[in-house]
C-alpha cells in the first residue's frame, strides 16, 4: 500500500433492530459487517460527498476482498452502535478501511477490525486503479 497519511475518521449511529438478534440474545456476528457497510454508504454520501450512486454512474463498484473482525463485547437489542471508520491506506485498486463499533450506552468497543475494498469496473468485473479524482475527494 502506498499512502502513509493520517485520514479523517467519521462516525455513524446504528440502532440495533430486533431482526439483528440471534438465538444467544445478542447481535449476530454477521450483522457487525452489515453495520460497517451501512456506515460506509452514509459516510461516503455525507462526509466524502461521493455517494455509491456516483461510483455506479461512472462504471465502478467496491467489492470487499478481505474482512477481519475481532469481537470484544456483545451488542444487544435496544443498544445504539457507533460505527467509526477511517481510511488506513490505499494502493492501486485497493483501500483498507479500519473500523471500530462502540456501544453508545457504555462507550466500550464491541468490535474492531478492517476491510480491504477493491475498486472494480462494472463492465469487466476486473479491478481498476483508483482514479486520481477519487483519491483527492477522499483525502480529507
Amino acid at each position: 500500500m502506498e499512502t502513509k497519511k493520517q485520514f479523517s475518521s467519521f462516525e455513524t449511529e446504528i440502532i440495533v433492530r430486533p431482526d439483528d438478534i440471534d438465538m444467544n440474545n445478542h447481535v449476530h456476528n454477521s450483522k457487525y459487517l452489515d453495520y460497517v457497510q451501512t456506515a460506509r454508504f452514509i459516510q461516503m454520501r455525507d462526509n466524502y460527498k461521493f455517494p455509491m450512486e456516483e461510483y455506479i454512474e461512472r462504471g465502478y463498484n467496491w467489492y470487499a476482498s478481505t474482512a477481519h473482525i475481532e469481537f470484544k463485547r456483545a451488542l444487544k437489542f435496544g443498544d445504539t452502535a457507533i460505527v467509526k471508520t477511517q481510511i488506513k491506506e490505499w494502493s492501486g485498486a485497493q483501500v483498507i478501511i479500519n473500523f471500530w463499533i462502540t456501544n453508545k450506552q457504555t462507550n466500550k468497543i464491541a468490535s474492531e477490525g478492517y476491510i480491504v475494498y477493491t475498486l472494480i469496473s462494472l463492465s469487466t468485473g476486473r479491478p481498476v486503479r483508483i482514479p486520481e479524482d477519487v483519491l483527492e475527494r477522499h483525502n480529507i
